[in-house]
């Protein structure tokens, strides 16, 4: 095995498409060092799903150009995130007999009780994605993390499904293999999201990663280190500028323009008739506008995000029962007064999630919005090494066993190809 060696993943937004490319460094200094990170605006993609293959193949491909000239590095093979609101979770439950005389469980025995757990009801035209096991049942003693090496007669295991819309799944496969590129897997970002943004111990105590993009917000809860909940939201930053937008009855992009330089979810915390000249930040014509109005535009459209994440956690009854509280990434994120407003809304801790764990001299590797992106490249970083490093092994407990899991989607992907 070379000593280091490149990953590179695929985040495909609505708004933009980022790639990074990190370098695995195994032995002394093991870990990720990231070399290159660029951002693309996407065209083709609406909510995470492909709405016209010819301007998605051409946007990925854009991207795909700047990160080898920026690099050096050829890029043959990307770890590829998938989100949008066809996705689906659900619980499962695999149930096996232990074959072995000695009763003893070995490896094959957890794989086959989780390979039994894919027998849930999947909707037509749907395709498991992950089968995200959280706790194994040895002969009716419950809560078991890790049973290999146990004695027993039956296991069983619950587990999350993870499901995405075949059309969907075929269509991103199509637009990124016609651009050359082959996939390592298709990995659901919000899991590769909170790899990137928390610690093991907060998915111990319980945490919910909520990543806010352009036009969805996606939620991954965490408990007892397990996936417990994901959802996506179909609201994200850009129904904030349309809001600015339609109150001011000005463009699109000073409406952006507004919201990142003056923007913020907290009108209190604004001086009283501080205004601003819309001329100075590209109007046509000259229109002073109340600051604390804005924020009270701004202030809604955030208040019903928290809402909804709220909403979530009410489904899973956890609502203010998260010790670890909430981590909100992604470019929407980088709003000012997020935090504060969502402290007071949720009832919970909130704080901004950047990306951990990875080593880079290039800023962007440690921005909100590059959370995914560098997410998929520590998935891939583990799942080549699972059986090496077996410290990162624990702190991926609870996800790196969706590889094995989820193995025949290769073969799925690749009988897309025309």
């Amino acid at each position: 095995m070379p000593k280091e060696e490149h990953i590179a993943s695929l985040d495909i937004g609505s708004t933009s498409i980022r790639m990074v490319v990190g370098q695995r460094v195994v032995g002394e200094k093991a870990g990720v060092h990231i070399v290159g990170a660029v951002e693309y605006p996407s065209e083709g993609i609406a909510k995470g799903m492909i709405t016209s293959l010819e301007d998605a193949v051409s946007s990925i491909s854009g991207c795909l150009e700047q990160i080898e000239r920026s690099t050096g590095v050829p890029v043959r093979r990307v770890w590829v995130g998938i989100s949008g609101g066809h996705i689906l979770s659900e619980e499962s439950r695999g149930v096996i007999g232990v074959s072995r005389t000695d009763g003893k469980i070995r490896e094959e025995d957890v794989m086959r009780a989780i390979d039994a757990s894919r027998t849930v009801v999947t909707p037509p035209n749907y395709e498991i994605l992950h089968v995200l096991p959280r706790a194994f049942t040895v002969d009716g003693q419950a809560g078991i993390k890790d049973p290999v090496g146990m004695t027993g007669i039956r296991l069983e295991v619950d587990a999350q499904i993870v499901q995405g819309l075949t059309l969907q799944i075929k269509n991103l496969t199509k637009a990124i293999f016609r651009t050359g590129l082959e996939i390592e897997d298709l990995v659901y970002s919000p899991l590769a999201t909170a790899l990137a943004v928390t610690t093991p111990r907060q998915k111990e105590l319980g945490v919910a990663v909520a990543n806010i993009g352009g036009t969805t917000t996606s939620i991954a809860v965490f408990e007892e280190g397990d996936v417990i909940h994901t959802a996506v939201i179909p609201i994200g930053s850009q129904h904030i500028t349309s809001d600015i937008a339609i109150g001011l009855r000005t463009s699109i992009e000073v409406a952006e323009r507004i919201k990142i330089e003056h923007g913020t979810a907290v009108p209190s915390k604004l001086v009283k008739n501080e205004k601003i000249d819309l001329a100075s930040l590209g109007a046509e014509e000259s229109e002073m506008v109340e600051k604390k109005y804005i924020a009270r535009i701004i202030e809604a459209r955030v208040e019903e995000i928290c809402s909804r994440i709220e909403k979530e956690l009410r489904k899973i009854s956890r609502s203010g029962m998260l010790p670890a509280g909430v981590v909100f990434t992604g470019s929407g994120a980088e709003l000012s007064g997020l935090i504060d407003l969502a402290k007071r809304k949720l009832r919970l801790p909130a704080a901004l999630g950047y990306p951990i764990g990875v080593q880079s001299a290039i800023p962007r590797a440690h921005d909100l919005s590059f959370s995914t992106a560098v997410g998929l490249v520590l998935w891939g970083y583990e799942v080549r090494n699972r059986e090496t490093s077996p410290s990162w092994g624990k702190a991926f407990e609870g996800v790196a066993t969706v590889g094995k899991a989820a193995g025949s989607i290769k073969k799925m992907i690749k009988s897309f190809l025309p």
